[in-house]
Parts: C-alpha cells; sequence; structure tokens
C-alpha cells in the first residue's frame, strides 16, 4: 500500500498516524514478528524498522546502544531481510526501512531495493542521503516500487524543501529539531512553523520525529502535522522489559496511549 493511502484512510477518520520505531535485532532479531504483532495490534499505523550500524550519526544514546547489542548478537542486512519476510506472514500495517547510505552501498542499491520490496518493505528511509545526490538510489527504488523517504530539519531552505516534495514519496519526515533522536521533555515553540513552510511547498502528509515520547507530544504534534514518529522510548522499553513477562502489556498500553494521542483534540 503507498503510504500516502494510510494517511488518507486515517485523515477521513480524523486522527493522525502514529508511527513506530525500533531496531532490528534488539532485544533479539529472533522476536521481531511478535514485535510487529505486538505494535500492530496495540494501534500503531507504520513502523520503522532499523538496521543495525555502526555508526548511526543520526541517533542518539538509546537508539546507539540498541544497534551496537544487535551488531554484537551478528544483526545483519540479509538476517533482517529474512526476519520481516517470515513477520510478513501475519502482519499487515505498512513497513519503513530506516537505515544509512553506507550499509546500502556495500549490498547493492539495485539488490537492496529489490530484496527490501520483496520481504514487504513499503518504503525506505536513508537518514544521511540527500535528495540532490540520490539519483543512482532513486532509480532502484522506484523500479521496485519503494518509496523513498527523505528528511528536512529546522535548517532546510525553502529550495530543499521543495526539492524533498519533488523527490520524495510516502510522506515528508519533518525533524523537529537540529541533533540527533532521542526522548525530550517539550517541543520546539517553533515547530508548527517549520511544518508550515514545508506545507507551502507540497501537499504529501508530513510526519513530525525526533524528541516525540509522550502521548501529550502526539497530541501536539496531531494538530499541525498529519503523523508522529516514536522511537527512542519504545527501544527503551523493548530493551528494559526484554525479560519481563510483561514486556506486551507495558509497552502495548504505552503505544496504545501514544494512539489515543492522534485521535484527541487539545483542550
Amino acid at each position: 500500500m503507498p503510504l500516502e493511502a494510510r494517511f488518507a484512510e486515517l485523515k477521513a477518520r480524523g486522527e493522525a498516524a502514529l508511527i513506530v520505531y525500533i531496531t532490528a535485532g534488539d532485544p533479539s532479531l529472533e522476536r521481531l514478528p511478535e514485535i510487529l504483532q505486538m505494535l500492530e495490534d496495540a494501534g500503531a499505523d507504520m513502523v520503522e524498522i532499523g538496521f543495525p550500524f555502526s555508526d548511526p550519526l543520526a541517533d542518539g544514546p538509546v537508539i546507539q546502544a540498541a544497534m551496537w547489542r544487535a551488531i554484537q548478537r551478528g544483526v545483519t542486512m540479509a538476517r533482517v531481510l529474512e526476519r520481516v519476510a517470515q513477520a510478513r506472514e501475519r502482519v499487515h500495517l505498512p513497513l519503513i526501512a530506516f537505515t544509512y547510505t553506507n550499509p546500502v552501498q556495500r549490498y547493492g542499491f539495485a539488490r537492496f531495493a529489490q530484496d527490501a520490496r520483496t520481504v514487504g518493505f513499503d518504503a525506505c528511509l536513508m537518514t544521511d542521503l540527500p535528495p540532490d545526490a540520490a539519483d543512482e538510489w532513486l532509480t532502484h527504488a522506484r523500479a521496485n516500487h519503494l518509496q523513498p523517504i527523505f528528511l528536512l530539519t529546522p535548517t532546510s531552505t525553502q529550495a530543499r524543501i521543495r526539492l524533498v516534495a519533488e523527490r520524495g514519496e510516502g510522506f515528508i519526515y519533518c525533524v523537529s529539531r537540529t541533533g540527533v533522536t532521542g526522548a525530550r521533555d517539550t517541543l520546539p515553540p517553533d515547530l508548527p512553523e517549520l511544518v508550515a513552510r514545508i506545507r507551502q511547498e507540497t501537499d504529501k502528509p508530513i510526519a513530525v520525529g525526533f524528541g516525540i515520547s509522550k502521548p501529550e507530544h502526539v497530541r501536539q504534534v496531531a494538530q499541525f502535522a498529519d503523523g508522529a514518529v516514536v522511537g527512542s522510548q519504545i527501544v527503551y522499553y523493548l530493551h528494559e522489559y526484554a525479560d519481563s513477562p510483561h514486556w506486551r502489556t507495558v509497552i502495548g498500553d504505552y503505544v496504545r496511549s501514544l494512539k489515543r494521542a492522534t485521535q484527541e483534540q487539545e483542550p
């Protein structure tokens, strides 16, 4: 399903999208299908699956640690793809491959685009690939109907916003603040203005990520954007409760609270 179609369904119901990020292989690659199933059951609308990488410059300490643990367990790009294929037997929500350029180049742009689409990914976000240097990747991604997603930040110029709007598909990923991923207490006060600047150049859905960890954050974002991305807090819980018999309940309840916030208006 094109991601725009999922956003349109949610908008028709008066909801914003809840997009959840997890790191493949943490707490274990074997548990990836049941984690995805739990997230779908709890109300996540889309899931970004992070491929472990040794130098994740866009990510904060929580996700960096998760990637390192996964690498130490021998998780590779090929093994993640294999596990996603198994998960697709019972998981139906849109899946987004979240990665960096270097490991995809090593795997091969053409091969990765084909394999990622074959196992069930709908889109791919390479955090460090700018749209003006993405010609080769876009050729293979589009040939395999794998939607390419690009980032915009508070420092993006209108020219960069126009380029991302032109070359990206699925949705525009709006980074809420400069810096790396990680939970924060509050959202930047100028975030609605940034989203408004992006809307001047595109009618594609806009999702906001980086620093979103609480239902109140999601509720705020849902007032002016089409989706909210929650990552570091989910990754933290998956590690913290990895050995708890109650992990599904704890994380499921948290995700449900986030999803409810996409359906609520601020008082």
